[in-house]
């Protein structure tokens, strides 16, 4: 394995990039403008109607983020020609046919130009809809890989995963693809066309039925719930997701290397382009979130396991590495990464809600009166059992109370909104609980012998292998949580 220089094989590149406004998307975006300005264009496929559309999308949601001030700096007031030449919004959908993309003449200039394509996109909703979550995640991997196949020079292929398309499974995790038809109960096998077939029909039923768009939104997304489980994985996104890596792996057998990397849970960048920078609330941060609003102060965790996770850049330097190792094979072959923590740097839940509580209580949030918002400890349930059976203690008195008062003609009127919020709170409480139940009990560790094989050879063979730096046991993660995460979650997310 010789990797040689990763700027040096960056340079006059023509790159596709899918679902280039997704928050990992956008930091390997700005990063190989920033380590390579002579690549030669990025094409960036963005779910829109017409050029205009995608035009607006690019500059609202790529460009303008805060991510790209490095960038910035850099260029100067050369910086916005400098991304129009190298950056070529293109609008389409990957869940379509060819995807999505209508200019003939565009389409043509990727499947000539392209020499390495890079999926990004994907609904990682845990609760999607189960038509939208298989139309992205599963059938546009494969629409994705027939576009390849029309690509004239494509050199290589990465999908980006994730780690718990292993559903609940424990112990020691292999770095090994799905093959078609796997599914996680040993009485089932997974159909593709089927669970396609059958949305079709479901849809078709509802819509003959005249249902509102809401009730269809519902449907589907307890559908979806009910086939993954039915199949062995515990929600919908990793379902579609795993049935999505099946097709790839089936049906690329000739046409191109193909690297699929699982990174674990994402947190916010560790070094680059600078600390801390994140966007949305992403997977355990729900539970800062949460927390550091006062709002959350019992949780179903084990405080003894392992909470996997990986700063982006990392992901984001491992998908480069390995795009760059495989783009120099001769012959196509398929591999699997797992970029994680879990293995060779393991950081427990207990170690993740000790450093919430400390930064939260020296940094506190502030409340809509100017009043700085206390933290407790956060409380731990062993089981989801225990955690249903606290909830039900807690809110049954008061559910009663404003029951009894609602049915008092006196009281009806002031109880009754403060009865369904008091219900509301309590179901999104438990649906949060039962989303996360997955991974705040997961028990698995993720084998990563590829990804530190890559690492490896990166460090002997790579120039420039500190830049792009994604060995989980150079993290810190006391300094990194309590000088760069919680920072940058309050900074980016919590503004």
């Amino acid at each position: 394995m010789e990797l040689g220089s990763i700027v040096e094989l960056l340079n006059n590149k023509s790159i596709l990039v899918i679902g280039a406004t997704g928050f990992l998307a956008k930091i390997f975006v700005e990063k190989i403008l920033r380590v390579q300005p002579e690549v030669k264009k990025l094409y960036l496929l963005l779910r829109a109607v017409d050029t205009k559309s995608a035009e607006e999308r690019l500059q609202n949601e790529v460009i303008g983020k805060a991510l790209f001030d490095v960038l910035k700096e850099q260029h100067g007031a050369n910086f916005h020609s400098f991304v129009s030449e190298k950056m070529i919004p293109v609008p389409g959908d990957i869940s379509c046919v060819d995807l999505g993309i209508r200019d003939s003449l565009l389409k043509d200039q990727i499947w000539n130009e392209v020499d390495t394509v890079i999926n990004f996109a994907a609904t990682t909703n845990f609760d999607e809809r189960y038509d939208v979550a298989l139309g992205i995640n599963t059938m546009g991997a494969l629409h994705l890989l027939n576009f390849v196949k029309k690509c004239n020079h494509a050199k290589v292929l990465v999908h980006l995963s994730t780690a718990y398309v292993c559903g609940e499974d424990g112990g020691f995790i292999k770095e090994k693809p799905f093959r078609l038809g796997t599914a996680k109960k040993s009485t089932k096998v997974t159909d593709i066309g089927m669970e396609k077939k059958l949305v079709e029909e479901k849809l078709k039923n509802l819509h003959s039925e005249h249902a509102e768009e809401s009730a269809i939104t519902s449907y589907m997304k307890d559908y979806g719930s009910k086939r993954a489980r039915m199949h062995g994985w515990p929600n919908t996104c990793v379902f579609t997701k795993a049935m999505g890596e099946m097709l790839l792996v089936h049906h690329n057998r000739d046409t191109v290397p193909l690297v699929i990397l699982r990174p674990t849970m994402v947190t916010s960048t560790y070094q680059e382009p600078f600390p801390g920078w994140i966007e949305g609330v992403r997977t355990i941060d729900g539970v800062a979130v949460g927390y550091a609003k006062g709002k959350l102060k019992e949780f179903p965790f084990n405080p003894k396991l392992t909470v996997d996770v990986i700063p982006a850049d990392m992901v984001i330097n491992a998908l480069i590495m390995a795009m760059a190792e495989y783009a120099n094979r001769s012959t196509p072959s398929e591999i699997i990464y797992h970029v994680g923590s879990s293995l060779r740097n393991p950081f427990k839940f207990s170690n993740f809600t000790e450093l919430i509580h400390r930064y939260f209580v020296q940094n506190p949030l502030i409340d809509k009166d100017g009043k700085p918002i206390k933290v407790g400890k956060l409380t731990a349930f062993s089981s989801m059992a225990g955690f249903g059976i606290y909830m039900a203690i807690r809110y049954s008195l008061a559910l009663k109370v404003f029951h009894l008062a609602i049915n008092t003609v006196l009281f009806q009127k002031s109880y009754k909104d403060k009865y369904i919020a008091l219900i509301t709170k309590l179901k999104r409480g438990m649906r949060l609980a039962e989303l996360y139940e997955p991974y705040v009990f997961f028990k698995g560790i993720f084998d990563d012998a590829n990804s530190e094989e890559l690492q490896i050879a990166a460090t002997k063979t790579c120039r420039e292998a500190h830049a792009f730096n994604f060995d989980p046991t150079s993290i810190n993660w006391e300094a990194y949580m309590m000088d760069a995460h919680f920072p940058g979650l309050v900074k980016h997310v919590l503004k």
